[in-house]
């Protein structure tokens, strides 16, 4: 009886193991299941604007959500050398410049995924001009630049002109993504739509151009300039307009157009943007060789000619001047009409001006948002300084840069409150912004982010604590016992059964 007893135990006890590990091992395979994310993806964005191109290296995890890419800047590089667009007569030079930065890109980027980085050239309102001035050198200058991307170990998608309006809206979508107005994480650590978050509005101030963007109080009535945006699964109706010529560099170009057109003599004339005490000779051809100045350019124009600017530093002639550049007449008191006969909804809301608008406030030693009265208190103090006065005021001293930001502020002012309608009470809504965290607002961002709607996006890889062929055998080799083990028990209750049965019959036979 001891015997039987025995493996009837031992039965028991292997039949439960089995049936606990089984289980064990079925949870911890299920709940242990770890996503592994298929790693990240790369893309490469230059931006060839109008006085220089920028590098930027983006990434962002191969699981997206809703179709675009949750994108952050890794990387920035400035090619060294002017903007594209200046090698039109020589356009082979082009390549040389961009060697230094690529191979730092190359060095950023796991060797491995090189040939799945995509590269996107976009170039800005200074080939704008070019392609207007002379088609063929515009087209000659991107030939060059595609035949040196295609030589470099990325996958090469184009070198494209973009339009006005498509750098407006980029940069419009790159400065909500930042701020963090389409995605946010919620309690569970998942990316959602932020509940309620108004969209801020977008300014930007290149060097050949400028744009506004935003979402206006009433995004249908005017139909014709307003964009529509998907993002993350949703729709967007924005407003922009690109202001060709207003850029910067261009718009100093034309005042320096129009002080010569309105001095006695070419040889000499005061500029009373410039601060001063400060002399320079530049050729006609610098600024009146351009495109913008076209309408100014003198009978007797002869490009290398040298004419020298003399600075008086007054603020207020600055200002007069300054003025000449907008065209206030065209819109014939219309509303909603500020200048050049543009249409434009009133400005709502907050906005970010990044580029030069950011650039030249930082020189006025303002940041972040600040009254009207605070940035014109500081632009009058600014204009008023002499050229041996500015190099004291500066953070960083350049003579090519520090000359013009009296103009730059005087040219943002006319910009803002003349030209886009900001006042009193809205102009502290705007907040002048070069970066948000590590990443730079510009339009390359959210050109990146469009792009990736149409980059396929990889699903998640599930890795288990257990590889399945072994889980697998695991589980048929512990099932196989514990019916083996059922088996034996019954086996063994059957044959105890029996015995029972025997010793009965025996016991009702032994004679007395």
């Amino acid at each position: 009886r001891m015997l039987t007893r025995t493996p009837s135990v031992v039965a028991q006890v292997f039949l439960l193991l089995s049936i606990v590990l089984v289980i064990a091992i079925a949870v911890i395979q299920i709940n242990q299941q770890q996503i592994l994310s298929p790693g990240l993806k790369y893309g490469i964005v230059l931006d060839a604007g109008s006085s220089r191109t920028t590098v930027y290296v983006y990434q962002w995890p191969a699981e997206k959500e809703n179709d675009t890419g949750v994108v952050s800047q890794t990387f920035k590089c400035n090619v060294q050398g002017p903007g594209i667009s200046s090698y039109e007569s020589n356009p082979g030079a082009l390549a040389k410049p961009f060697d230094d930065c690529l191979n730092e890109v190359k060095e950023r980027i796991p060797v491995h995924l090189h040939k799945n980085t995509s590269v996107y050239l976009g170039a800005t309102a200074g080939m704008r001009l070019l392609r207007l001035q002379n088609e063929t050198a515009a087209n000659e200058v991107l030939t060059s630049i595609q035949n040196y991307f295609r030589a470099q170990p990325f996958e090469f998608r184009g070198a494209q002109i973009i339009t006005g309006p498509e750098e407006g809206v980029y940069g419009w979508i790159t400065a909500n993504y930042l701020m963090g107005n389409f995605l946010e994480r919620n309690l569970w650590r998942t990316w959602v739509r932020p509940y309620r978050k108004e969209t801020m509005g977008a300014l930007d101030l290149g060097g050949a151009s400028t744009q506004i963007s935003f979402i206006p109080e009433d995004s249908q009535e005017n139909f014709n300039s307003t964009l529509q945006v998907k993002l993350y699964g949703y729709n967007y109706n924005v407003y922009t307009h690109s202001f060709q010529c207003y850029g910067r560099d261009e718009a100093e170009k034309r005042l320096l157009a129009l002080l010569l057109q309105k001095s006695n003599t070419s040889s000499s004339v005061d500029n009373p943007c410039y601060p001063q005490n400060y002399n320079t000779a530049l050729t006609m051809k610098h600024f009146s060789g351009s495109l913008c100045t076209q309408s100014l350019r003198p009978a007797n124009y002869y490009p290398n000619q040298l004419v020298n600017f003399h600075g008086t530093g007054d603020p207020g002639l600055c200002q007069e001047m300054v003025s000449l550049l907008f065209n206030f007449t065209a819109c014939r008191d219309r509303e909603d009409c500020p200048f050049n006969g543009i249409h434009q909804p009133k400005v709502k809301g907050n906005f970010v001006a990044f580029s030069g608008f950011y650039y030249t406030i930082n020189a006025l030693n303002l940041s972040g948002h600040f009254s009207l009265a605070d940035f014109n208190s500081s632009m009058w103090f600014f204009c008023s300084q002499s050229w041996a006065q500015l190099q004291f005021m500066l953070p960083k001293f350049e003579e090519i840069y520090a000359r013009s930001y009296c103009f730059s502020a005087n040219f943002i002012y006319y910009l803002l409150v003349h030209g886009y309608t900001f006042d009193a009470e809205t102009w502290p809504q705007i907040h002048f912004q070069k970066e948000v965290g590590n990443s730079s607002i510009a339009w390359s961002l959210g050109y990146m982010l469009s792009l990736t709607n149409m980059i396929p996006a990889e699903g998640k890889l599930i890795q288990l604590p257990l590889k399945p062929s072994l889980f697998a055998g695991l589980l048929v080799f512990l099932t196989a016992m514990a019916l083996l083990c059922l088996l034996f028990l019954v086996y063994l209750c059957i044959v105890s059964h029996n015995r029972k049965n025997i010793s009965r019959v025996e016991h009702v036979f032994i004679p007395e």
